[in-house]
């Protein structure tokens, strides 16, 4: 990993009685595509804030290149900021909204002009360079918002959920400019968004964020499969929570007594004890389903209440004896084999290392 350019070192942040964030310790590196996502209030626009400058730490320091910004004012950083609203000028043309930011800073109109055409060849959009921003696509006042930013040559872009308004479909195209023009450019970006979809896709790692704390950091693939407490498992969405009593342990395995049944899980890690409560995970995607009882010990008789489709992939959530709701994510062509109904009885089983024991503290 490449050395921090941002240090957030023990940074919290209070309006007034209300304290937004919390003890924020975390570094992000240069030429890295960090996301920052959590549900509505978590903290993660007001952290984006304080690095943009638009916000003061209460407590803590900010660092940049090893200099404290806490005080420094917005305009003398070099992290432009893309805002959800994208924030361009209406009444001025697609060049002229690129220009701005030079111009403010004195840049000659002949290198503002050169610079800003060049931005918005390398966005597509040069074809557009003389139409005002109310005539553009969604899209496209998109990318002209990207290139009002990336004209400046920053070391780091900070983004607040900027494809929130957009069509699906170009939400899609646009994590695709977004990620081939972070590679291209080494930029460091800071992306603000609620969308998982959209941070696993496009992110080298992932902040999760609750109540004004860090969940958790770390890759998408280390978020998804191996969360590490309950908060995180449940927000990432499709994962099967199951809690109960340690039964036993035996070296990396155990065993837990939960109302759904006795389950085999691996330690990974974690201490537990027996007769102290435990929980784990399974991401619905690895679960497994049949018309006959499977071998093992990791399996439920459920009944089928639901299907949701999305393109090829399908979630089923069925429900156990106890109340118990279980999600599995499979094919649409691997469950047309199955020629399942609503209130459809089924074995839901998994592998005992597809479970991920999390962390109770």
């Amino acid at each position: 990993m490449s050395k921090p350019l941002v240090i957030f070192d023990k940074v919290q942040k209070h309006f007034g009685s209300f304290v937004a964030v919390k003890g924020l310790d975390f570094e992000i590196h240069q030429g890295e595509f960090l996301a920052i996502m959590g549900p509505s209030g978590c903290g993660k626009t007001t952290t984006l804030r304080m690095l943009a400058g638009l916000e003061e730490p209460s407590v803590g320091e900010i660092r940049l290149n090893g200099r404290v910004m806490n005080d420094v004012a917005p305009h003398e950083r070099d992290t432009p900021l893309v805002w959800q609203s994208l924030a361009l000028f209406p009444f001025l043309t697609a060049r002229e909204n690129v220009e701005f930011g030079l111009k403010m800073r004195g840049v000659s109109k002949a290198e503002r002009k050169q610079r800003a055409i060049k931005w918005l060849d390398k966005m597509g959009i040069l074809e557009f360079e003389n139409r005002h921003i109310s005539t553009l696509s969604g899209g496209q006042r998109q990318r002209v918002a990207l290139a009002r930013s990336l004209v400046m040559e920053p070391q780091i872009l900070l983004l607040d959920e900027p494809l929130s308004a957009l069509d699906a479909h170009l939400v899609i195209r646009m994590q695709a400019v977004l990620t081939d023009l972070q590679r291209e450019l080494g930029i460091t970006f800071v992306y603000v968004t609620h969308s998982q979809s959209e941070a696993f896709a496009m992110a080298d790692r992932v902040i999760i964020m609750g109540k004004g704390e860090i969940g958790q950091i770390g890759t998408p693939k280390e978020i998804y499969r191996a969360p590490a407490n309950r908060f995180v498992a449940e927000f990432v969405g499709r994962n099967n929570i199951l809690a109960g009593k340690v039964k036993s342990v035996d070296g990396r395995a155990a065993e837990i007594t939960t109302p759904s049944g006795i389950f085999t899980v691996p330690t990974n890690e974690v201490q537990l004890l027996e007769g102290h409560s435990a929980s784990f995970v399974i991401s619905a995607d690895l679960m497994h389903i049949a018309t006959e009882e499977p071998l093992g010990t990791n399996k439920v008789f459920c009944k089928l209440i639901s299907e949701e489709f999305v393109g090829s992939m399908v979630t089923l959530f069925l429900e156990d004896a106890q109340g118990h709701e279980f999600k599995v994510q499979m094919q649409e062509r691997e469950l047309s084999k199955f020629d399942l109904h609503s209130g459809d009885e089924i074995w839901l089983s998994w592998d005992v290392q597809s479970a991920h024991v999390l962390n109770e503290s």
